[in-house]
């Protein structure tokens, strides 16, 4: 069987989101959400204020909107750090909250798939050809966490 996700709203798997409301505590500061920190990560070498701005976002949703606006620049290398700061993020998460991460363990070795119809890097895609790589995140960070407890 494999493991499906994609609302932060879906039960039991929702937690897996970054949209979920797991903050995360990373770089000195407290994120609400993976999502925050993963978006503010786009701008803190090129424009600090902005990434402080998505930080504070009121929702998950927020903080997307603002990190795909282009009118604020990139980093330079995010193509090349962004699954790391990914990775990194997911794993804080899980670590951090001890109900999620028993709901990820709780997978077993199942196959998780991001079932983002409008994403063909970080989940499926609507034809499940995407690269699922947020589902490949989570296998890692399940993997990981399971080889420290």
């Amino acid at each position: 069987m494999t493991i499906y996700f994609y609302s932060n709203r879906e039960e039991p798997y929702g937690c897996f989101s970054n949209f979920s409301r797991h903050g995360v505590f990373l770089d000195d500061r407290w994120w609400p959400t993976t999502e925050h920190y993963f978006q503010a990560q786009k701008f803190i070498e090129t424009d600090p204020d902005w990434a402080d701005k998505i930080g504070k976002a009121k929702a998950p949703k927020d903080a997307a909107v603002m990190g795909r606006a282009r009118s604020h620049p990139l980093r330079s290398d995010w193509e090349q750090v962004k699954d790391d700061i990914m990775h990194r993020a997911v794993l804080t998460k899980f670590q951090t909250h001890a109900d999620i991460q028993a709901i990820l363990l709780g997978t077993g070795d199942k196959p998780i798939i991001e079932n983002a119809p409008g994403d063909y890097y970080w989940g499926c895609g609507k034809d499940g050809s995407g690269l699922n790589k947020l589902g490949q995140i989570l296998e890692t960070v399940r993997a990981t966490i399971r080889a420290t407890i």
